[in-house]
């Protein structure tokens, strides 16, 4: 600055001197307007495409951690995209943060504070072209490249993380909407996993998915085991969830009580009664595949081959009897030939029609003094049983005598303690009283047209089955209803040339129904669940597994999704093998997961051009379990 009489001072005068030989004053270069900070050179441990920016001190919390930078090669004229994986640190000027002196400052209270910068990673999602598509990157950004933070509208068309059914907002980021698209083959159709500890905001999470599918136009079905989604039709009146809408623009709505309905196993409560569309449903024990229904019952080997045998007489006997098929009707003859027993049960058997073929054959097992046990060939009457029928279908006349033939000509094995053990679980099953022909009210199974109307929400409530194996029952016949219901909607759907209803089939507490053990056990159940899953994708039905115990998953559950929403999870075994299932995660995202607070989740969709930190919306709808 001049003197007071305009002239330079000498040291002035030479200082300006300096500064005209090495070429004048300094000029920001014009494409460095609106950069937060600079590319650094590169370290011997550095991470193969992450680079260190430095930003000044005024910028420091302009990049926040899993924000989008543009970064502009300085020289190559290249452009790449980035996200904050690091960072902002504050480090000082020309000192080391742990220096003596910053130690003593700091230990005396003193308000000495050095110039200081900060620094942040930066891993690169590719190289921009010029059309705004990615591309892998070839070479990394050069050294004091100007870095640019991405506005939300910019930082959205670059996430492709929008959709109509919204999750919450992308963290780092003031209002970037993160959502799924209702209507994508790639992205409900390929299945979802929700996984994440209790307390971690799974049923939040569950909660404002299902009410936005359903407004969306899709069908959702939930297989609900504490009937804490019964009450989705009242707004929400939790403090907590009220202030959070609040402050993002939302307000409490509950799902219209004319597409809701809570279902609950004839003979069982809801957890809801006062629901005004509550229905009782029974189960259609013949939908139930003969080996998944052994493998309910837990049967030995011997009882196996007990029950194959009587499952085995009664197909032919319901033919004899005109009940399936029936004399006249093709369909149903080409409906038995082209049965798979493995996926599905054979038409109108009924367990009190396999408990009366049980009892005969246990009745010819026995033994009858020095006369051995009848072969295939001798007298029929020699081994008639001598008893009454119990079911209708052999309360008939001549039935009896039908039954009679059917068990001499399959010749059963003996043994009666089998005969009985077989009888006694089939006995155990009819107690239940849930199957449709042995209910005495009436109850009709699930009319699954019904559950899938486009906007239709359908709560299966089972709160209060009693046990695991009972709602393992419930949950295989329901999913199988609803593949074959789906089948037949999209093959209507092709010959009008129409869109079908995408379905989403929400299965909470998933780790009890397929559990590792559990599919141990019932290999066949697992092979249903398995074959909806690769089914799904053609047919527009999706499986959405919940569970806060994903270390009780067997990898071919985690297998079958595309999809993750993963919340708070602590156990290090868990979290590397979701490092294996879950690709793109950055090990900063993986850092934070088991520190996560409520409400937050690392969310990878197909769609999305990298998974993201999200901070999930608040439940608009009411959950009846919410602390």
């Amino acid at each position: 600055m001049p003197g007071s009489n305009g002239v330079l001072t000498e040291p002035q005068q030479q200082l300006a001197n300096e500064i005209a030989r090495a070429g004048g004053p300094k000029f920001a270069h014009p494409d460095d307007a609106g950069s937060v900070g600079v590319t650094m050179f590169d370290l011997p441990g550095s991470d193969d495409l992450t680079v260190t920016v430095l930003l000044g001190r005024d910028h420091l919390q302009l990049a926040p951690s899993q924000s989008l930078v543009r970064i502009k090669s300085r020289k190559d004229e290249r452009n790449y995209l980035g996200v904050v994986t690091a960072g902002p640190f504050a480090e000082p000027d020309g000192l080391r943060a742990d220096s003596d002196i910053l130690k003593a400052v700091a230990t005396h209270r003193g308000d000495y504070l050095p110039p200081f910068h900060g620094r942040v990673q930066v891993t690169i999602l590719g190289e921009e072209l010029k059309g705004g598509e990615l591309a892998p990157p070839r070479l990394r950004p050069l050294p004091n490249s100007p870095v640019f933070v991405l506005d939300d509208a910019d930082a959205a068309r670059v996430l492709k993380c929008g959709g109509n059914v919204r999750l919450g907002l992308a963290v780092g980021h003031q209002t970037v909407e993160v959502g799924a698209p209702s209507h994508a083959k790639a992205v409900f159709p390929r299945h979802t996993a929700v996984l994440g500890t209790t307390g971690g905001g799974k049923s939040t999470t569950v909660a404002g998915l299902i009410a936005r599918a359903r407004a969306a136009g899709m069908a959702v079905v939930v297989l609900d085991v504490e009937g804490e989604y019964t009450a989705l039709h009242q707004p929400t009146d939790h403090k907590t969830m009220c202030d959070g809408l609040r402050a993002r623009g939302l307000a409490p709505a509950g799902v219209p009580e004319q597409d809701m309905t809570v279902y609950h196993l004839v003979g069982r409560g809801t957890a809801n009664p006062d629901f005004p569309n509550c229905k009782p449903f029974s189960l259609q024990f013949a939908r139930l595949s003969p080996y998944a229904v052994m493998e309910i019952l837990d049967l030995s080997d011997a009882q196996q081959e007990r029950f194959l045998k009587v499952y085995d007489i009664a197909k032919p006997l319901l033919r004899d009897l005109d009940i399936f098929p029936q004399r006249g009707h093709p369909e149903q003859e080409q409906m038995a030939l082209d049965l798979d027993e493995f996926e599905r049960g054979y038409p109108r058997v009924t367990v009190p029609l396999l408990i009366d073929i049980t009892r005969a054959c246990a009745l010819r097992a026995e033994p009858k003094g020095d006369k051995k046990r009848g072969k295939k060939g001798d007298d029929d009457a020699d081994d008639a049983p001598t008893f009454d029928p119990w079911c209708r279908e052999l309360k008939q006349s001549g039935a009896v005598d039908h039954l009679n033939k059917r068990v001499h000509a399959a010749n059963p094995p003996g043994n009666t303690v089998s005969w009985h053990a077989v009888h006694g679980r089939l006995s155990r099953l009819n107690r239940l009283k849930v199957f449709f022909d042995e209910t005495r009210d009436g109850t009709q199974p699930l009319k699954y047209a019904n559950l899938l109307k486009p906007g239709a929400l359908s709560v299966i409530d089972l709160s209060d089955t009693g046990f695991s194996e009972l709602n393992n029952l419930v949950i295989a016949d329901i999913l199988r209803g609803i593949q074959d219901a789906q089948d037949l909607a999209c093959e209507k759907a092709e010959q009008q040339k129409s869109a079908p209803t995408p379905v989403l089939i929400v299965i909470e507490e998933a780790h009890e129904f397929l559990s590792e053990e559990r599919i141990n056990k019932t290999p066949v159940l697992f092979e249903q669940v398995a074959k909806i899953a690769k089914r799904g994708r053609k047919r527009w039905l999706g499986l959405c597994f919940v569970t806060q115990l994903p270390a009780h998953l067997p990898k071919q559950v985690l297998g079958l999704c595309n999809s993750f929403i993963l919340h708070k999870l602590q156990d290090p075994q868990v979290v590397t093998l979701l490092k294996r299932t879950v690709g793109g995660v950055d090990e900063g995202l993986w850092d934070r997961l088991p520190n996560l607070a409520p409400g937050q989740a690392v969310v990878s969709f197909p769609h999305f051009a990298r998974p993201l930190l999200v901070s999930i919306d608040p439940s608009q709808a009411k959950l009846r379990l919410a602390e």
